[in-house]
């Protein structure tokens, strides 16, 4: 398929800002990365600061868009948890540098998350929230807030891909190598995660 000027522009884009963030690139190394010249990038972007807010925007989207999907779903709520965590890894797997992209934005311009506001309102929105409450009222799930659920999910789907570099000098294992252990940590998250908010399970396999 052959892509057209604005989606290239969109790749090189992505592809630059991953590698040198917003600060630290021009629209010249972007144009470059597309193979073609400033005026043409400008003329469908206007500026460096319009086309990172759109990258950006569409890379949020993209990561929250399978998260909402599952929300929504009539699954059990162990069957959520379960393919939320399997949709990250997937998603990561494929897009290992986006993870840092997005705190390096949030950090660097905080007020970038206003633009997400409506897509993060559908997570609330799903009642899946409420789903959890409903289950700690009920025993069956352990009763902690739900910011520390959050945090307990995201930092075993997201760090291990963030700490790549430094798990593969601690270790001393080679790109192939830390995929394999990818593969396998997807499975003790999920093990792990469900393990710790079911516990009076009878079975903690979830394989």
């Amino acid at each position: 398929m052959i892509k057209g000027t604005e989606q290239k522009i969109k790749d090189a884009a992505l592809t630059v800002f991953i590698q040198k963030g917003f600060a630290n690139c021009t629209s010249r190394e972007i144009a470059r990365e597309a193979g073609m010249n400033v005026a043409l990038v400008n003329y469908y972007f206007r500026s460096k600061s319009k086309l990172f807010a759109i990258i950006f925007e569409s890379v949020m989207q993209d990561f929250l868009k399978s998260m909402v999907q599952v929300f929504q779903s009539n699954l059990p709520f162990r069957e959520k948890i379960r393919l939320l965590i399997e949709r990250e890894f997937e998603f990561l797997s494929q897009n290992p540098e986006i993870p840092n992209f997005v705190l390096n934005e949030l950090s660097r311009n905080p007020k970038s998350i206003e633009n997400l506001l409506p897509v993060l309102h559908m997570v609330t929105e799903s009642g899946v929230f409420d789903e959890a409450k409903k289950l700690q009222l009920q025993g069956e799930m352990r009763p902690m807030d739900l910011v520390q659920v959050t945090l307990l999910i995201m930092s075993n789907c997201q760090y291990p891909f963030m700490a790549e570099p430094l798990m593969k000098a601690i270790h001393g294992v080679n790109e192939t190598d830390y995929k394999n252990h990818l593969i396998a940590h997807k499975t003790h998250a999920v093990n792990m995660v469900l393990g710790y908010l079911f516990p009076n399970d009878k079975c903690n396999e979830y394989e």
